[in-house]
């Protein structure tokens, strides 16, 4: 049986950027929904006792399987994102060896920003902008609705949720100041060097 993780932080730690209401519907609510359904989804199926990891490498691409994958999925993504988040008065850098790569691959910290915002602002509809490692080096991609970077060939360093559950309360339909917020006050680079 799949559970709801605990949040990393207490609701009101990401406060100002985003509050503990929006955390009290965006992890409460549509995490636990997701949660929730792949239980009610994979009872008695072979995916039961699986990992969040299998049942989306297993199902991806299986129309007859798209509920399990897009709750599965969900939940691993969202996972993901709590754990990429570090609480607002408690910020972190790109460690020296961090910040080295990406110069390498975008320039310079600030065109980072500007590459990985506009990804994020150009993903039409609900979806994730992620930052991710791949043999070439880092990169940076979108993916649409619960579709992950989940493959030998892109590992995932940290991500942002652009479903607009992910914002609306606290920033209505202004998807920039949210991903704005999220780079530059509450990325927990730490969690992106332990997946390096």
């Amino acid at each position: 049986m799949f559970t709801l993780s605990p949040l990393p932080f207490a609701l009101d730690a990401l406060s100002p950027h985003i509050s503990a209401r929006t955390l009290e519907f965006h992890y409460g609510k549509h995490h636990q929904a997701y949660v929730d359904n792949l239980n009610k989804l994979t009872s008695g199926l072979e995916w039961e006792n699986k990992s969040l990891e299998e049942i989306i490498t297993q199902t991806k691409d299986r129309p007859e399987q798209a509920a399990i994958f897009n709750n599965a999925a969900q939940t691993f993504n969202h996972n993901f994102f709590w754990n990429s988040l570090r609480p607002a008065k408690n910020p972190s850098a790109p460690a020296p060896e961090f910040l080295e790569m990406i110069k390498k691959d975008f320039g310079d910290l600030e065109k980072f920003y500007a590459e990985f915002k506009s990804a994020a602002l150009s993903q039409f509809g609900s979806g994730w902008a992620w930052l991710v490692k791949t043999t070439a080096g880092l990169k940076i991609i979108k993916t649409a609705n619960a579709d992950s970077p989940f493959s030998p060939e892109e590992k995932p360093l940290l991500t942002v949720d652009v479903w607009e559950h992910a914002y609306y309360l606290d920033y209505q339909n202004r998807r920039g100041d949210f991903v704005d917020a999220v780079m530059r006050h509450l990325w927990n680079w730490d969690f992106a060097a332990r997946n390096l």
